[in-house]
């Protein structure tokens, strides 16, 4: 099993749910987070004051899926979150050793 990190445009979400459904993929963690990279930031006017947004506003989603299922939900993420700008955002791939479904007790396979 793999847990796949995507950080991407808040715009994005929609699209990249409905992306991981067609592959099958039917739960999914969001959060709202903020970061930057190479994009860096922007300046902006408050009260005819210029301050620096260092942290742009994304959004992490989290999934775990089963081996045969990351290539997939790999390329649904990327095809929906790509607008070919900077700051499209990252996708991370991590080893899980372990899932437990709090409510039945299942674990593993039978709990993603």
């Amino acid at each position: 099993m793999k847990k796949i990190e995507a950080i991407i445009k808040p715009f994005k979400l929609d699209e990249v749910r409905e992306a991981l459904s067609e592959v099958g993929i039917t739960g999914l963690t969001v959060t709202e987070v903020k970061g930057f990279g190479r994009q860096k930031g922007h300046t902006e006017l408050y009260r005819g004051a210029e301050y620096v947004v260092d942290f742009l506003p994304k959004i992490k989603i989290e999934i775990v899926v089963n081996d045969d299922h990351v290539d997939a939900a790999i390329e649904g993420i990327i095809k929906a979150a790509r607008t070919g700008k900077i700051g499209d955002g990252k996708i991370f791939v991590m080893p899980v050793e372990q899932v437990v479904r709090i409510r039945t007790g299942e674990t593993n396979e039978s709990a993603i």
